[in-house]
């Protein structure tokens, strides 16, 4: 019964993924292809589109599988004693693979290249702090959600990531499995393969810390030693 579950499990999160991860690269296409050369205009198109999809998929796979879609949530849910570490390691394998079948199939809709590699540069420390501040942000409004008002988390999420687009210089992948998949795209929403390391750390550290400080907003006591 609980690996029937887990498999359910396993496969909103597989779900989520392909088509969270389709939306943003599929969007940044189709966005570059009709904005003439307007950066700020494809932009603000992949954000619309992310942001909606977001909404949708947490609101529609939250119940079944907690709606990570991101190895920076899980990761934060299994530091806070909440999701077992074999149950946390699936959840990122299946996100990673789901969310690159999600590329590729945006490729094969777009007539593009099925593989591909990214050759859009993203480094220096003003991305890496960036990325940074976006994923300690959503990992921070998430667990203090879950808390507080966790049927706010659908809209809340969605509106950070529109909102982290903008105001962060990466702009806000917030999310390591994304970054992975992403530089299998040489689109508008591409990285460089070479820059994916220093991104996912950037991400890790944000999501450590934004369970450091949630654990002492909400008066938590740090989970015992098994």
């Amino acid at each position: 019964m609980a690996e029937s579950n887990l498999s359910r499990r396993l496969a909103a999160e597989g779900l989520g993924s392909f088509f969270l991860f389709a939306a943003v690269i599929g969007s940044g296409v189709m966005a570059e292809r009709l904005s003439g050369g307007n950066v700020a205009l494809a932009l603000l198109a992949n954000t619309i589109a992310t942001g909606a999809i977001l909404y949708v998929l947490i609101a529609m796979l939250g119940p079944i599988s907690g709606a990570h879609f991101n190895p920076a949530v899980t990761l934060a849910l299994w530091l806070r004693r909440e999701t077992a570490a074999r149950t946390a390691l699936l959840y990122v394998l299946v996100q990673i693979a789901a969310g690159a079948l999600g590329a590729w199939a945006v490729h094969l809709m777009f007539d593009l290249p099925i593989l591909q590699f990214s050759t859009k540069a993203r480094a220096g420390i003003g991305q890496w702090s960036g990325e940074f501040v976006a994923t300690f942000g959503l990992v921070l409004v998430i667990l203090t959600l879950l808390r507080h008002r966790a049927e706010a988390i659908p809209m809340a999420v969605a509106l950070y990531i529109t909102s982290a687009y903008w105001f962060t210089s990466s702009p806000s992948f917030a999310n390591p499995a994304i970054t992975v998949v992403r530089s299998l795209s040489d689109s508008f929403a591409g990285i460089a393969p070479a820059d994916v390391p220093l991104f996912v750390a950037a991400q890790l550290a944000g999501a450590v810390s934004a369970v450091i400080l949630a654990r002492w907003l909400l008066a938590e006591r740090p989970p015992a030693t098994p």
